[in-house]
């Protein structure tokens, strides 16, 4: 493959691909309000980008709440699929991204720490068509900022973790690609994130073509 090509793209969903991070503290935010919390900026590292039983956990530590986390997570699924089924936007630049990557033949993956529920219903708004393989919190034994999922979406497309581009939108899923060994193309919805060894950072999807994705996996000796 040519130098100036990725070999694949692995693409985070919320946050990313498409505008759901702020529905993911919507309802997370809702059900603290229903355990008399108010989430704060301080909140933003146990929410956004982290599976639904990490931010079920810590409402349960903050509020002291006899419900059970069970019923927390329960509660943070069924509100957040709902608010997706309603509004699944595309980020900007996201599917002309994906376009490009299809007419190039160059295979992307969907790696998501969101539940398979919320992953087939934003997949059923983009189309399913755009993704070689996808995976859901359920499909690895950890999930994000564990490497498990990054590892094994570029396992199931045959290719070293190192010939792939990662893209991110948090500081959680930026250290899973990081940890997998993925180079990565971070485009902040929130938090901010630094430019680092082996992470690139953009303010949209729109400024990302499969040249510059491609320079991000190059071997500066070659």
């Amino acid at each position: 493959m040519p130098a100036s090509r990725p070999a694949a793209v692995l693409f985070d969903m919320d946050g990313t691909l498409v505008d759901t991070e702020h529905l993911w503290w919507q309802a997370a935010a809702e059900l603290a309000a229903e355990l008399d919390l108010t989430l704060t900026d301080a909140d933003l590292p146990e929410v956004l980008g982290q599976a639904v039983e990490h931010t079920a956990a810590h409402l349960h530590r903050s509020s002291l709440t006899g419900r059970p986390e069970a019923d927390l997570v329960e509660h943070l699924n069924n509100a957040f699929a709902a608010k997706v089924e309603a509004e699944t936007v595309p980020r900007p630049g996201a599917l002309a991204l994906l376009a490009a990557l299809r007419d190039a033949r160059i295979p992307a993956a969907l790696v998501s720490a969101s539940p398979r529920r919320v992953v087939d219903l934003v997949l059923n708004a983009l189309g399913p068509h755009w993704f070689a393989t996808t995976l859901a919190a359920e499909d690895t034994p950890r999930t994000k900022p564990a490497p498990d999922p990054y590892l094994a979406a570029a396992e199931r497309l045959g290719l070293a973790p190192a010939a792939c581009v990662a893209v991110e939108d948090t500081p959680t899923g930026v250290a899973s690609a990081r940890a997998a060994g993925c180079a990565v193309l971070a485009v902040p919805s929130t938090v901010p994130i630094p430019t680092a060894d082996g992470i690139t950072v953009l303010d949209s999807l729109e400024h990302a073509d499969l040249a510059f994705l491609g320079a991000l996996t190059a071997d500066p000796a070659s």
